[in-house]
């Protein structure tokens, strides 16, 4: 017999960014300024992410497109394979996200892709440290508390098992 299963998650949206903590306010602010540098000359959409370090540090990354698609990289991951790459034991404890569309942030918070998650989520049990995602729009700026949220189904090492 199946038995119906509910999955639900709570999030905090702000409608002013000024109302946001100022490191959060500053890496949001950061992501804004990674967009800029993206390279989609194939969609014309550019997002940027931000990577809050334990040290501090913040860590920039951007889309870059491909012509050979599926090639490009996205800007999450970008930021991520940097900080692990140069700062290894300096663990991240939150990414903001920026997306421009036309040259103009988009309305709407844009939510990380699958895989993006997934790194995330593989971030998060590799250093045993959840990490805030806090995701831009012009209307409104969500703040989630990890990224197991944004992908509760996950595929991690327990999957793995047999």
């Amino acid at each position: 017999m199946a038995e119906i299963k509910k999955i639900s998650f709570s999030y905090l949206e702000y409608d002013r960014i000024e109302d946001l903590d100022m490191q959060y306010l500053k890496l949001i602010e950061e992501a804004k300024k990674a967009s800029e540098n993206a390279y989609a000359p194939y969609s014309g959409f550019r997002v940027g992410a931000a990577v809050l370090l334990e040290s501090g540090r913040i860590i920039l990354g951007s889309n870059v497109e491909n012509a050979a698609f599926p090639s490009g990289i996205c800007a999450e991951r970008t930021a991520l394979s940097y900080s692990i790459s140069n700062f290894p034991g300096d663990r991240p404890s939150a990414i903001a996200i920026a997306a421009m569309n036309a040259n103009k942030f988009t309305f709407s918070p844009v939510s990380p892709c699958g895989n993006c998650r997934q790194m995330i989520i593989e971030e998060e049990l590799r250093n045993n440290k959840e990490i805030k995602i806090l995701l831009y729009g012009e209307n409104s700026i969500l703040v989630i508390e990890n990224a197991a949220s944004l992908l509760p189904l996950q595929f991690n090492k327990e999957s793995l098992k047999y």
